[in-house]
C-alpha cells in the first residue's frame, strides 16, 4: 500500500467519523421551516404588488395622468368606506346592504349547486338522459344571463326570490358540467367491479361515482360562488331596494366614481372569504386525495 492510498482510506474514515458524529437532520423541522418561509415570502410579494399597484394609481391620479372624475383614487375610495362604515349609506348601514347581498349570493349558490349536482349526476349515468336532453342544456347555457335575469325580475318580482333565481342559473351550469364530466370520467374498470360485488344503483352512485367526481364538483364551487355573486349583483340592478349592486348602481347615477371602485371593493373582500372558507371545506371533504407535484391553486 503506498502513501496516497492510505492517505485515502484514512480520509475516508475520518468523513465517514465525523459524519456519525452528527446530529440527524429532521426532515419534518426543515420542511416546516421551508414552507413558513415560503409563505412569508408569498404575503411579502402579495403585499408588494398591492403597494404598487395602489401607490402608482394615487400618484398618476395626483400627476393628472388619469382623470380622477372617471377613475377617482385610492384614497378618495377609502374615504368614502370610512363614511359608509360611520355614518352608514343612502341606503342605511353598511351591514344590512352587505348581508342582503351575502343572503342573494349564498341561496342562489346553494340552490345552484344542488341543482347541478343532481342533474349533472343524473344526466352522467344515463346516456340516453344525456342524448335527450344535452342539445337543450346546451342551448340554455348560450342564452346571456343578463337576458334570464330580466325574465327573473319580470316574473317573480324585485324581492329576493329573482335575484337568487339569478344568481342559481349562473352556478347551476359551472356545477353541472363538472359533475357531468366528474362522473363520466370514473374508471369503468370500478365501476364493473362493484356491480360484480353486487353494488346496486344507489350504492354505485353514493360510494363510487359521486366520491369519485367529488374533486370536479368541489373545484366547480370556487368559480361558481363569484358567479352567485355576480348573479346576486346583476339581479339588484334590474331594481332592489337594498345591497351593494344597488349601491353601486346608485354611485353611478350620481357619478361617484369613488362610491362605484368601492361598492367593487366589498364584493371582491366578500369573494375573498367565501373563496377561504370553500377552501377549507374543499380539504376537509377530499382529504383522503393524495397531493398532486403538479397541482396548482390561485
Amino acid at each position: 500500500m503506498n502513501v496516497r492510498s492510505a492517505a485515502a482510506q484514512l480520509s475516508v474514515r475520518m468523513s465517514a467519523r465525523d459524519q456519525a458524529a452528527r446530529p440527524p437532520v429532521d426532515l419534518a423541522a426543515r420542511r416546516r421551516r421551508d414552507a413558513q418561509r415560503r409563505r412569508l415570502n408569498v404575503a411579502g410579494l402579495r403585499l408588494l404588488v398591492a403597494v404598487v399597484f395602489l401607490g402608482g394609481w394615487e400618484l398618476a391620479t395626483r400627476l393628472g395622468w388619469i382623470d380622477v372624475f372617471f377613475w377617482s383614487q385610492p384614497s378618495a375610495i377609502y374615504a368614502k368606506l370610512v363614511y359608509w362604515i360611520t355614518q352608514g349609506t343612502e341606503l342605511g348601514p353598511l351591514w344590512e346592504q352587505a348581508l342582503v347581498t351575502m343572503e342573494e349570493t349564498v341561496g342562489g349558490f346553494i340552490v345552484g349547486s344542488i341543482l347541478g349536482v343532481i342533474i349533472g349526476v343524473a344526466l352522467g349515468r344515463s346516456r340516453l338522459l344525456s342524448d335527450v336532453l344535452g342539445p337543450y342544456i346546451k342551448a340554455a347555457n348560450a342564452i346571456p344571463r343578463v337576458v334570464v335575469g330580466a325574465l327573473f325580475a319580470i316574473s317573480l318580482g324585485l324581492d329576493i326570490k329573482s335575484k337568487i333565481a339569478t344568481a342559481a342559473v349562473l352556478v347551476f351550469f359551472v356545477v353541472f358540467f363538472n359533475a357531468f364530466q366528474g362522473v363520466r370520467e370514473v374508471d369503468r374498470t370500478l365501476v364493473a367491479n362493484a356491480r360484480i360485488l353486487g353494488a346496486g344503483d344507489r350504492q354505485l352512485t353514493t360510494e363510487i361515482l359521486i366520491p369519485s367526481a367529488l374533486s370536479w364538483i368541489v373545484a366547480s364551487l370556487h368559480t361558481s360562488f363569484g358567479l352567485a355573486l355576480v348573479g346576486a349583483v346583476v339581479g339588484e340592478l334590474f331594481g332592489a331596494t337594498q345591497g351593494i349592486g344597488e349601491l353601486i348602481y346608485n354611485a353611478k347615477n350620481q357619478f361617484d366614481a369613488a362610491g362605484v371602485f368601492a361598492g367593487m371593493g366589498l364584493l371582491a373582500a366578500m369573494a375573498l372569504v367565501a373563496e377561504a372558507l370553500i377552501t377549507a371545506l374543499e380539504d376537509r371533504l377530499i382529504k383522503w386525495r393524495p397531493p398532486v407535484a403538479t397541482e396548482t391553486r390561485i
